[in-house]
């Protein structure tokens, strides 16, 4: 910014030496001032001193870009575990598929988009997990990389499914191995909340007696 007002100052001080030879009044006096003229060249030499300003601003921006992105990079460690809120939903191993579709439904009244959800099954596959996986596992993977819909998949596909913000686990069955591996593992796919349906001892057993 004070680089600005210094050219104006430059081209009246140009324009001054030159009104004074064109005017005889004072001879003496702008004669000396044909000193400054050669001066004048420095007007180059100014804008010269510019170029490397911008140059001088850009490197502490990048240094600041720096340690910009090294920020995120620290939380994305662990960020779902370290945020997720975990909510419990007492149900039987029978009645946990439902408890898990009602609490979707509620998600999607309250404005969560379908596709922030992923539902995780410990037991038998969720009816659409069973019917898209009929027609490959290439086209079922596909929709859940384009994130537009709730997803569905049981424990021993969950490992492969990625972050989202919501996370539904249905206790429906299954060993207490197999419930001890989708808990935490589902716990690390939530950004934002984690909700598990199933007998809370067995839930508690695995995530603390905390949750």
């Amino acid at each position: 910014m004070p680089l600005i007002p210094e050219e104006p100052q430059i081209h009246e001080s140009a324009q001054g030496p030159r009104a004074t030879p064109a005017s005889g009044r004072i001879a003496p006096t702008p004669r000396p001032v044909p000193g400054p003229r050669p001066a004048a060249p420095s007007r180059p030499g100014r804008p010269g001193p510019l170029r490397p300003t911008p140059p001088a601003q850009r490197a502490p921006r990048d240094t600041a870009a720096r340690p910009g992105p090294a920020v995120p990079a620290a939380p994305a460690a662990a960020p779902a575990s370290a945020t997720a809120q975990v909510q419990l939903i007492p149900a039987s191993a029978e009645g946990a598929l439902d408890a898990a579709e009602e609490a979707l439904d509620l998600l999607l009244e309250s404005g969560r988009a379908p596709g922030d959800v992923l539902v995780i099954t410990t037991g038998e596959q969720h009816p659409w997990a069973a019917h898209e996986l009929s027609f490959g596992e290439a086209p079922y993977w596909a929709q859940h990389d384009a994130g537009d819909d709730v997803f569905y998949a049981d424990a021993a596909a969950a490992a492969r499914a990625g972050v989202r913000p919501v996370v539904v686990v249905a206790v429906n069955g299954g060993t207490d191995a197999v419930v001890a591996t989708a808990l935490p593992l589902a716990l690390a796919r939530a950004s934002a909340l984690l909700i598990v349906c199933g007998d809370p001892q067995q839930i508690n057993g695995v995530l603390g007696a905390g949750v």
